[in-house]
């Protein structure tokens, strides 16, 4: 799962970002709402978490101007705006959550896990396909019950694929979800995942779609 932090403030944005790599999840972190709007109509991010008082645009401004255009990305604000006024009026620009300063890193990321089931059409933290279950707070695989080893990055490629079972990813949307800016990337890196992932797993979860990516099936569960 890729985000993208709107943040001016280096050190918050520093601690917010290493917090949620260290999470499990890609990151790209923008200064001001020009950029971010930049990235977000040249990436396809999973979520956005969005400080309100931003230079260049101001958060709620970029917060209007995505939901005029249809953009439809779960967005968390993280502002120091507290007032009851101030909510309301994120809310109403179109933010589905919002979080005041300070706050604690571990909320922040409950409350992205949340919108980010919410966002694929799950109900709870469990995906469940077949043999495999998938915790989306612990960051742990099971396979018939008993506990999986996977690094984070195939955690993460299992994840993509699960909550987009039925649909194929191609080789380039899963790296976009996997990685950052400025985060080398293999040129195989994407296929060794998926051989790590049947080798831990079973052969047959994910299928190859010749010349076009990887699928999970829907609805074995």
């Amino acid at each position: 799962m890729r985000i993208l932090l709107v943040e001016d403030d280096t050190l918050l944005g520093k601690g917010v970002s290493a917090g949620l790599v260290q999470a499990g999840w890609a990151v790209d972190w923008t200064l001001d709402g020009i950029d971010a709007e930049t990235a977000l109509h040249s990436i396809c991010y999973d979520a956005v978490v969005l400080d309100l008082g931003l230079p260049g645009m101001d958060g709620l401004t970029l917060l209007g101007r995505l939901r005029a255009s249809k953009h439809s990305i779960p967005v968390l604000v993280l502002t120091a705006r507290e007032t009851l006024a101030d909510r309301v009026a994120g809310l109403d620009a179109g933010a589905d959550d919002y979080l005041v300063k300070p706050f604690d890193l571990t909320e922040l990321q409950a409350r992205l896990r949340a919108l980010l089931r919410r966002s694929k059409g799950a109900t709870g933290p469990l995906l469940h396909h077949g043999r495999i279950v998938l915790d989306l707070t612990s960051h742990k695989v099971f396979l018939d019950s008993a506990p999986v080893e996977l690094s984070a990055r195939e955690f993460a490629t299992l994840q993509e694929l699960m909550m987009n079972a039925g649909r194929v990813r191609t080789r380039g949307q899963l790296e976009e979800s996997l990685y950052g800016w400025g985060e080398e990337i293999g040129s195989n890196t994407i296929e060794v995942y998926i051989h790590n992932l049947r080798r831990k797993l079973y052969a047959d979860l994910i299928r190859t779609i010749r010349g076009v990516g990887y699928t999970i099936t829907a609805g074995n569960n």
